[in-house]
């Protein structure tokens, strides 16, 4: 190993040099091959594979198109057969309703009493009310055809309910007798020049078709004779019991209205006509959008001129469809689809446009070739230059990393002769061998550096590590200390707490789980005639929740002070607290103030237990108020309030969930029906005994097991204004 100047000749950095210049050469002329491999390889590939893949994507997005228009236009056909599907059964399921109303009542007319029936009126225009039309020659005060009718008006508050309930237009018993009752929101509709127009039912369609099938019917569409509107007929009738006809009930099922529904299953192209069984196209104003010959609008489509509408129509009714048609209408080549409507036995058509799907496959096919002739041009251009760039890249790559590996090669023996002549150094009394950043290397050469100077160091750090965590724990108990009796002094702890107050008697306790505990209970004097309670526990324990519980006793007093009823200073409180609540911690509150002249208890609950009240010569029961949301739980949160009257003997208990979760060695609970029971057994004790002997209670159950949660209690003795004048005299107002 030689020496020239800085460079070592035959050490590690001349070794290092040398490994990454021959890199460096064997990498440049594998690039370099590879680079003109590849260049001429993607030029005879791109000429190649153009009009292969023209003709490839063309291919695919036609098949694909075809698929999706399949699957698409079988979706949409079948969504929008089960829509009309629904809106027929629909009808169906109320004309039924009504026919077995109608005929409980024929059966047993002489269990009803004749109801009043009266003609169309326009003051009821907008409201649903029954009406009655008479046909030419029908004498409403005949007895007969009045007893009839006023028979049938009995299902007048039925019908009305079937209207607005469903969204029907109108409903109706049409009578042999030439009398047609109905139900809707219209009557000026059967109004000419203000007189009502004779309708006899008898010579409807609807009426004729039901009475000779026997059952349900829907008719073909026509137009209604009140509105004027196209719709379908749905009717049933009615028979008595030696199988006379008494009636025929039916609704009015306006085609608009199918129609509008129809039209959220479109898209660009498509198109739905609704077929009866007749083959007759019912929708006239779809069937202006379908693509039809003028000849086909009002006849039987299976007679059509288009042989392809003529056989798809056809094969729809007998059922015979299974999927999708291609064939061509008068106006170009379309798909179609067919399904049926069970409830009335018709089809729905629906069609889409063939030249639509192959206008994305000619579009696709354009962006394709252009793409193509753009990224050729943008390709030579950007190999062009790439040549250029990578030659100017390699000479400074190779310049640069000479430079770096001659850098790293006397980086990597520095810190090692280092090391070995520190070494060298130890003595007996200097046996410490301290890392230096020579050493921080960031590999073996620190990791052996960090080894030595952690054997050295091991001894030294042990017994100063001892030291500090003793200190660390003397000055913790210390401070904890210090802690607890600043916690005790915040908290009311003057017995009795308002010495010259007689009309009350209030006491508060906090036993911490720990040094230092989350809960707390507070009760001030808002002015001479009210006093503020509260009792409230931090989530979590130690530190963290006495120093929460510290900032909501100061913002709750403070916000009570500045008046306001238990509700609104809970929601101060909880946005004063949310708007700077980084430790995500909350409270549970409850609140009340005294109204001491009167007795009058108004209190909140934010998500804190259930109070316990004893009324005077009662016992003590717990009271399940409603409660709200915690304190600094979510910054929107409200409260309710709710008022108690307490009489004078009247005590008030409230306390944190360590009482009733206080547990024994065998993992089981206080409870509440403990501590209930515990109140009652002193019921008529001092607050300040009744708060002894429950924690006597709960200790005598916990025994030897540890305390897990504060223990915090607050007991109020109402006396009443009585006692205040007995002892002190009259009181100033």
């Amino acid at each position: 190993m030689r020496r020239f100047r800085n460079l070592v000749i035959g050490g590690i950095q001349n070794k290092v040099l040398n490994l990454i210049l021959l890199t460096i050469i064997l990498l440049t002329a594998a690039f370099t091959a590879v680079s003109v491999y590849q260049g001429r390889m993607l030029a005879q590939l791109a000429a190649e594979s153009g009009e292969n893949q023209k003709k490839t994507i063309s291919e695919i997005a036609s098949s694909a198109m075809d698929q999706v228009v399949t699957q698409s236009l079988l979706r949409s056909n079948k969504a929008a057969a089960r829509m009309t599907d629904d809106v027929f059964d629909a009808a169906a399921a109320r004309v039924t309703f009504l026919a077995d109303c109608a005929t409980r009542l024929f059966a047993h007319a002489e269990d009803y009493a004749l109801q009043p029936f009266a003609p169309p009126d326009p003051a009821d225009d907008g409201a649903w009310t029954a009406k009655t039309l008479f046909a030419d020659g029908v004498d409403g005060r005949d007895p007969a055809v009045a007893a009839k009718v006023g028979l049938t008006a009995n299902l007048a508050d039925t019908m009305i309910s079937l209207c607005p309930a469903f969204g029907t237009a109108a409903v109706y018993v049409a009578l042999p007798e030439g009398v047609h009752f109905y139900v809707s929101s219209l009557s000026s509709g059967w109004l000419t020049d203000g007189k009502v127009r004779s309708y006899d039912p008898r010579e409807r369609g609807w009426y004729q078709q039901a009475a000779q099938a026997g059952g349900l019917i829907f008719t073909d569409g026509e137009w209604d004779a009140a509105t004027g509107a196209y719709c379908v007929e749905c009717a049933m009738p009615v028979f008595g019991p030696e199988g006379s006809l008494q009636a025929v009930v039916g609704t009015d099922l306006f085609l608009n209205d199918i129609e509008a529904a129809l039209t959220d299953y479109l898209v660009e192209g498509e198109y739905h006509l609704l077929i009866t069984q007749k083959g007759r196209a019912v929708l006239p104003m779809q069937a202006e959008a379908f693509p039809m010959a003028e000849s086909d609008r009002d006849g039987d489509l299976r007679a059509s001129q288009n042989e392809f509408l003529s056989a798809t129509v056809s094969d729809a009714l007998q059922e015979k469809n299974t999927g999708i048609a291609l064939g061509r209408l008068n106006s170009g080549d379309y798909y179609m689809a067919a399904a049926s409507i069970p409830s009335t036995g018709w089809v729905l058509l629906s069609a889409f446009d063939q030249s639509i799907a192959n206008q994305h496959e000619r579009t696709l096919i354009d962006s394709v070739s252009r793409l193509q002739e753009e990224a050729t041009a943008t390709y030579q251009d950007k190999m062009a230059k790439t040549r250029v760039s990578t030659q100017i890249l390699f000479a400074l790559m190779i310049l640069l990393t000479l430079g770096c590996a001659l850098a790293l090669g006397k980086r990597i023996v520095k810190p090692l002769n280092t090391i070995t002549e520190r070494i060298s150094e130890l003595r007996e009394g200097n046996l410490e061998f301290q890392m230096d950043d020579a050493y921080r290397t960031g590999d073996e050469v620190q990791a052996l550096a960090e080894s030595f100077a952690a054997l050295s160091h091991k001894t030294l750090e042990y017994m100063d590590t001892v030291k500090r965590v003793a200190a660390e724990k003397e000055r913790i108990s210390t401070e904890l200390s210090l802690a607890t009796k600043i916690q005790e002094a915040m908290l009311p702890h003057i017995i009795p707490a308002f010495p010259d107050r007689a009309d009350f008697d209030i006491i508060g306790s906090m036993d911490p789980a720990k040094e230092v505990g989350g809960d707390f209970y507070d009760y001030f004097l808002i002015d001479d005639n009210h006093l503020c309670m509260l009792i409230a526990d931090v989530s979590g324990k130690g530190v963290p929740a006495a120093l929460f519980m510290m900032a909501s006793k100061i913002i709750l007093q403070s916000v009570a002070m500045l008046g306001g009823t238990p509700a609104e200073i809970l929601t101060r409180t909880n946005e004063a607290i949310c708007s700077n609540n980084e430790a995500q911690m909350f409270v549970t509150v409850w609140l009340g103030i005294l109204e001491l002249s009167t007795g009058k208890l108004t209190c909140a609950n934010a998500g804190h237990e259930y109070p316990v009240f004893k009324r005077p010569g009662g016992d003590f029961e717990l009271y399940k108020d409603r409660h709200g949301f915690v304190i600094g739980g979510m910054k929107s949160a409200k409260y309710r309030e709710y008022e108690m009257q307490l009489e004078p003997g009247a005590k008030l208990f409230v306390y944190t969930d360590g009482v009733p979760e206080a547990s024994n060695d065998r993992q089981e609970l206080f409870g509440t029906e403990r501590m209930i029971q515990a109140l009652n057994r002193t019921k008529d004790a001092a607050p300040l005994d009744l708060l002894k002997n429950m924690r006597k209670a709960v200790d005598s159950f916990v025994l030897d097991a540890e305390q897990f949660d504060d223990l915090t209690m607050m007991c109020l003795e109402y006396k009443g204004p009585e006692a205040a004048g007995q002892e002190n005299g009259p009181r100033k107002k």
